[in-house]
């Protein structure tokens, strides 16, 4: 199936609406213990519980409208489904927690991989929308790989040694903004190694 366009505030809505949902839903329900079929789930949990079958539904919407979809949005739902299932399952928020941490080294790991064998995986999911030329492609590669290890490495951090109410402010926002800051910060490396489109 060829890939259609989605308006940009659309798309947007459907890729963040489930972050957003969650930040609200904890904020509401995390002082909260809710029975659910004699089984006592913190607020934390029931908003996991909900944010699953939401991940799942807007992914879906994506595919549907797009035709398509990446293998870093497949991963990432896959990874909602497994991790947030376990918290829910075993009534464990660390399983959850640590939902990023796996999501970003399995994305450093995949780069990674791919610069050891000279390529840059990055090129054959954004090569169309990015034109650049080989070496900036393998130099930003690199960068989002050290990028997302950094990543991983701070969520670990914070979920193990901050509150939970520190962690989902930095789920729904630091996250958000560190990716923001640094495709902002790779400005100069895409006006050196650019190309025209029209010239590709």
């Amino acid at each position: 199936m060829a890939e259609r366009k989605l308006n940009g505030g659309l798309k947007a809505a459907l890729e963040y609406g489930p972050i957003l949902a969650f930040f609200i839903g904890y904020l509401q329900l995390k002082d909260q213990v809710i029975s659910i079929a004699g089984t006592d789930y913190s607020g934390f949990l029931v908003v996991t519980a909900l944010f699953i079958p939401l991940m799942v539904l807007t992914t879906g919407l994506l595919w549907a409208l797009t035709g398509s979809l990446s293998r870093m949005q497949l991963a990432t739902v896959a990874l909602v489904v497994v991790f947030g299932g376990l918290s829910v399952w075993l009534q464990d928020e660390r399983f959850f927690k640590m939902k990023p941490t796996m999501i970003y080294l399995l994305f450093a790991g995949v780069l990674g991989f791919g610069l050891m064998r000279g390529q840059s995986y990055l090129r054959s999911v954004m090569g169309e929308t990015l034109p650049m030329r080989d070496e900036g492609w393998m130099i930003l590669t690199k960068r989002i790989a050290l990028f997302f290890l950094a990543l991983a490495i701070t969520n670990e951090v914070i979920w193990r040694s901050l509150s939970t109410d520190a962690w989902v402010n930095f789920k729904t926002f630091g996250l958000t903004a560190a990716m923001f800051a640094f495709f902002l910060s790779q400005g100069r490396l895409l006006q050196t190694y650019g190309i025209e489109k029209d010239k590709v």
